[in-house]
């Protein structure tokens, strides 16, 4: 995740009256649509689990309830709808604003690099910039290089390892993860890609089931620190904090991770890792590694590159203190 905003200190609950007067009075898409999306705004929802803002969740909900693609044409909207159907709108929109549920729980279903991912309450839901740098084959820093090994740590539900897959289809994947739980619905999403025969996930306290060494390292660990935890917005409070939550300052996992990571990267391989808000702490703590931050055309921050090189250099300043 990128970013962290403040909570909503006044809850609103969408009333049992509101909804019964919904569908009563409500008859098209396009009324339940720009019904919802009054709610949503009223309720001062936080959006940011693969929208940013009350039209697009609200789209995204319709349609689902609807058993249609998301993009369906608009031509649509002024489709009458049976009550039932009016029924099932009502209660997600009922459900996203009341427990404060991310809309892609409420699907079942996430987008990230660009392909469909299963999600529920088991792992995070997909939302690095880190898609970005897979979509650009991790360059300039990989070059031509042949990548035959990738290691996707703390993979939660496996779309970054799954999406560097689908970028090498020459390269075997490992998705590491402690969470069992997690690494079940990495494996629906593995085989709902058919990839069984390339990746593989494997339930690992960080780097303890990782086998040799890779070409790339990429992680989205844990990273949001004690401080922003505390103000999250309750939508967070539905994702697994293991996933979420990594100490005082953020880096508990992060540390270990720079410490590690040059033993299981080939010669010339390359260490990516999200640590989202907290890389000024990052920078303050090892001020002589020269991370590389990158700049995102869609949005996100906190993304350093790594070479194997550069951690050969920085050993002494990575090591466990």
């Amino acid at each position: 995740m990128s970013g962290i905003p403040l909570s909503d200190p006044i809850p609103y609950v969408l009333s049992n009256e509101a909804c019964e007067e919904a569908l009563n009075e409500l008859t098209s898409m396009q009324d339940l649509l720009r019904w919802g999306i009054s709610r949503m705004n009223e309720a001062n929802l936080y959006f940011g689990h693969g929208t940013d803002n009350a039209r697009d969740d609200a789209v995204m909900l319709v349609t689902h309830a609807l058993h249609l693609p998301w993009d369906i044409d608009h031509a649509w909207q002024s489709s009458k709808l049976t009550r039932s159907e009016r029924q099932c709108v009502i209660e997600l929109f009922a459900r996203r604003i009341n427990e404060r549920m991310p809309t892609p729980y409420l699907t079942g279903e996430a987008w990230f690099y660009g392909l469909p991912f299963i999600v529920d309450e088991r792992v995070l839901i997909p939302r690095s910039p880190i898609a970005e740098i897979i979509a650009a084959r991790f360059q300039p820093w990989l070059g031509d290089k042949p990548v035959h090994r990738i290691l996707d740590l703390c993979t939660g539900s496996g779309c970054i390892g799954i999406a560097c897959a689908a970028e090498f289809p020459q390269a075997h994947v490992e998705l590491l993860d402690i969470s069992f739980e997690a690494l079940t619905l990495a494996d629906e999403n593995i085989s709902r890609h058919q990839m069984n025969d390339r990746v593989i996930a494997l339930q690992s306290d960080l780097f303890s089931a990782a086998d040799g060494q890779y070409d790339i390292i990429v992680s989205n660990p844990p990273y949001v620190d004690s401080d922003d935890m505390s103000c999250l917005p309750e939508e967070f409070h539905n994702e697994p904090e293991l996933a979420l939550a990594a100490g005082e300052d953020g880096l508990d996992l992060v540390r270990i991770m720079l410490a590690e990571a040059r033993q299981y990267l080939s010669d010339d391989g390359i260490f990516i890792v999200e640590v989202g808000n907290s890389w000024p702490t990052l920078e303050d703590a090892y001020p002589t590694v020269p991370f590389m931050w990158q700049e995102f055309e869609m949005g996100g921050h906190g993304v350093f590159v790594l070479t194997a090189d550069q951690l050969d250099e920085c050993v002494e300043a990575l090591k466990l203190k």
